[in-house]
């Protein structure tokens, strides 16, 4: 097997960058020995390949897209698994997990919104079990929920994290207005994705929130696009500083905070941040709201994988993924760093 290595490079590990080392590339993996390969790059600045949880894809050049900007993992929150399934485990772009469509109720804003779109309509409680079983037959990775109020009850939320807990799925919830993180908060839901604009989550419910294990994937990009948009559209809306301030409290309070941006190129979503370039500035906005450049790229990489049970990736080490990200400067420092991207390694291949 044809192995490669960088040389002399900082290898970012539990938050922070060592003394230069070496780093081998065998096959699709992280390897141990030197002996025999092939030099491409020497010095540098080296992360695991980004993880972004919250993209809605269109293709496989959206793939390309998210790796070229060191995206070497993204995670679909909404579409047909007939449109993801053909884009798992392609050679050289970013890999692919999906929720397939995700649940909402016939009276939310998304059913009005979505009707042609990755939306399934559940109506109450005795309607779970088989919308989390069909999910789940179909291959999905996750189960996703969109709480949007007037919507749901209570009781169907909790039916259906019952449901997905049962078939062992993680639970995302959609959940960007407060009465929406509190109906998730009740029944159970494992992650949280987007960050509420209307009111901040305060530092008692952070405290609870962390206690029952929840995590948070804010979105702040697409909270910020989507309250720039209103506002340049002349539209009274919502305003960002809730969005911020949630994430600070829950931070402060221990809660793990992931990354992601909620990418998209849909005709009708509020906001579309960039395929791959918006992740970057997803890291920016973390760090604006009190997160250390570390902690950003731990959102990013250790964090990402642990909660979403991606146990191959997101760290450097031998018999890893080699998913891996050469930059020009050290993104502890200042985190746009992670900008100066001059390699780009997914599964080994350079690309």
């Amino acid at each position: 097997m044809t192995s490669s290595v960088l040389r002399d490079v900082h290898v970012f590990r539990d938050g922070l960058f060592g003394d230069p080392e070496d780093v081998v590339i065998e096959g699709a993996v992280i390897g141990t020995d030197a002996a025999g390969a092939l030099d491409v790059e020497v010095g540098g600045w080296l992360i695991p390949g980004l993880i972004d949880t919250h993209v809605h894809v269109i293709g496989a050049d959206t793939l390309a897209t998210f790796a070229a900007f060191g995206v070497t993992t993204v995670l679909d929150m909404a579409n047909p698994i007939s449109l993801t399934t053909p884009l798992r485990g392609l050679p050289g772009v970013a890999d692919l997990r999906a929720v397939g469509v995700a649940a909402t109720h016939p009276a939310s804003m998304h059913a009005q919104r979505m009707k042609a779109g990755p939306i399934v309509l559940v109506a109450e409680p005795g309607d779970a079990d088989a919308w989390v079983a069909a999910r789940v037959d179909e291959g999905a990775d996750y189960i996703k929920i969109v709480i949007d109020l007037p919507g749901f009850e209570q009781q169907t939320v909790d039916a259906l994290v019952v449901a997905a807990h049962t078939f062992g799925k993680k639970v995302v919830a959609h959940a960007s207005r407060y009465d929406a993180v509190v109906m998730a908060q009740r029944a159970g839901v494992d992650i949280l994705t987007h960050a509420s604009l209307d009111r901040a989550i305060g530092e008692e419910q952070a405290v609870e929130l962390v206690a029952a294990g929840t995590v948070i994937v804010p979105t702040l990009t697409m909270m910020l696009g989507l309250v720039e948009g209103m506002k340049a559209a002349g539209v009274p809306g919502p305003v960002y500083e809730p969005a911020r301030a949630s994430v600070a409290a829950l931070h402060a309070a221990g809660m793990p905070i992931i990354a992601g941006t909620d990418a998209n190129a849909v005709p009708f979503s509020p906001s579309s941040p960039a395929f791959g370039a918006s992740l970057h500035q997803e890291l920016e906005l973390l760090v604006d709201a009190g997160l250390t450049p570390a902690d950003a790229l731990s959102a990013a990489t250790s964090v990402a994988s642990d909660h979403f049970d991606l146990d191959d990736r997101g760290r450097i080490a031998p018999g890893l993924r080699a998913d891996l990200v050469l930059l020009g400067a050290d993104p502890t420092a200042d985190i746009a760093a992670t900008r100066l991207i001059r390699g780009v390694w997914v599964a080994g291949i350079r690309i």
